[in-house]
């Protein structure tokens, strides 16, 4: 089997999940950085080429797909850029920092025929593979709300990094973490179609949002309750599913986020306290590896992403709502 030939723009931490993530019957070979030091570390990792001018990997032909792992404010330019030079894309999320930076993204897409999944990889938790697992079963009847929250402790500085400068992030923590809970709830609910909700800053000392609280519904009336923070002071991950026959509580990521698991509360007939199953996962995570494996599948079977760009413009929409609606305005 002829190996996909992949390229990876973006040498932090996350190009770096992604390089050590790909399977087999694909190989990485080249990197790029503006910090050159950066991409020649992984590089030699993975006896590939670095480069400081992501357009030098663009540029090899053996490449058939480029991972854009960057800052927000440069994914779509290196997207397009990669469009056009032929190569398929993997661009983290939230794959733009607005809803018109995006469609210019989509356009280019769909004019060169490229595939482009976007990295919502909590899709591909054990725990969320679980969940779904029983939800399409029907066990849990007719979904009715979710409830929903994603937050983290930041650090001493916080307020100093890039995601703090809206130019090159495109928001604050609403932005961060919230296209995770956005996409999650719109894949077992629905498209929303009312939107709303408020971001604030409470506590940094920054120009951007660091809490968010976000309250959707679909046409029928199911609702999802979020809130992401970046004042959570223990990191958390919390989300619960509720259908008229049960209820799945989901928690925990790993790591910080503490052990993966997953409860399932079993209405009884005759209601009462409910049967009660649990599954933990404290193995490493496993998520990264999954989702990047699909991309490299979709590019040999020529499919279309089931976690794409209209995914990510979903998100987004639901974003760039709740920040008009509270009065920032990162597009100017």
């Amino acid at each position: 089997m002829k190996k996909i030939k992949i390229g990876i723009i973006g040498c932090g931490g996350i190009g770096r999940k992604r390089a050590v993530s790909l399977p087999l019957g694909s190989q990485v070979v080249a990197f790029a950085d503006i910090n050159l030091a950066r991409a020649h570390s992984l590089a030699e990792d993975f006896s590939a080429v670095a480069f400081e001018d992501w357009t030098r990997v663009a540029e090899i032909d053996e490449i058939e797909a480029i991972i854009v792992s960057t800052l927000h404010q440069s994914l779509v330019e290196i997207a397009i850029g990669a469009i056009k030079s032929g190569k398929h894309v993997f661009l983290e999320k939230p794959a733009a920092r607005n809803v018109a930076e995006l469609d210019t993204l989509i356009a280019t897409a769909k004019v060169h025929k490229k595939i482009v999944r976007v990295g919502f990889n909590h899709r591909y938790h054990r725990s969320l593979r679980k969940a779904r697992e029983i939800v399409d079963s029907g066990a849990l009847g007719e979904l009715m709300f979710i409830r929903g929250r994603y937050g983290h402790g930041a650090r001493v500085g916080y307020e100093k990094e890039w995601r703090a400068d809206p130019h090159l992030s495109g928001g604050g923590e609403l932005i961060d973490q919230g296209p995770h809970l956005i996409d999650l709830s719109s894949w077992f609910l629905g498209e929303f179609s009312e939107i709303t909700g408020h971001a604030q800053n409470y506590f940094w000392d920054m120009p951007v949002d660091d809490n968010a609280f976000m309250l959707l519904k679909t046409p029928d009336g199911k609702t999802a309750s979020l809130q992401v923070s970046c004042t959570e002071w223990k990191n958390l991950f919390s989300f619960e599913i509720y259908g008229k026959l049960g209820k799945l509580d989901l928690s925990g990521l790993g790591g910080s986020y503490g052990v993966e698991k997953i409860t399932w509360y079993k209405m009884l007939p005759e209601m009462g306290p409910p049967e009660t199953t649990t599954w933990e996962y404290p193995m490493p995570d496993n998520s990264w590896h999954l989702e990047i494996s699909e991309f490299v599948e979709d590019i040999r079977e020529g499919r279309d992403p089931n976690v794409g760009l209209r995914e990510a413009r979903a998100a987004l929409s639901v974003v760039e709502k709740i920040y008009r609606d509270s009065g920032y305005d990162h597009n100017s």
